[in-house]
């Protein structure tokens, strides 16, 4: 299950899934950032465990470093980025009725990738 996703701003894979709850490694370069997205089915906790994280949380937004952490509800909007110089990995928990990769509501997405 441990299998890699490559994506433009870095990778994820997924640790551990069971019943309503999925845990997953993301690892951000430096520079890059996820789209600004929101979730209908999920929530999701993050926690820094190496580098320096800026975080959009619904109208918040967070300067995270290891060891720091943040809850985004279900339908908040939010965006990664990793602002350091080396690369961010954070732990996702991710809790809901349905966790699959297509209840990604992408609202900008500097890689092209709005519906």
């Amino acid at each position: 299950m441990n299998t890699k996703v490559q994506r433009p701003w870095g990778y994820y894979e997924s640790l551990l899934q069971e019943g309503q709850f999925q845990v997953k490694r993301i690892m951000v370069k430096p520079g890059a950032k996820l789209s600004l997205q929101l979730h209908h089915q999920r929530a999701e906790h993050w926690v820094v465990v190496a580098g320096l994280a800026e975080v959009v949380n619904g109208d918040q937004v967070l300067t995270l470093k290891q060891n720091e952490s943040t809850y985004i509800p279900k339908e908040a909007k939010h965006r990664l980025t990793n602002v350091g110089t080396e690369d961010l990995h954070i732990i996702e928990t991710q809790i809901g009725g349905y966790l699959g990769e297509d209840d990604i509501v992408r609202l900008e997405d500097v890689y092209g990738r709005v519906e």
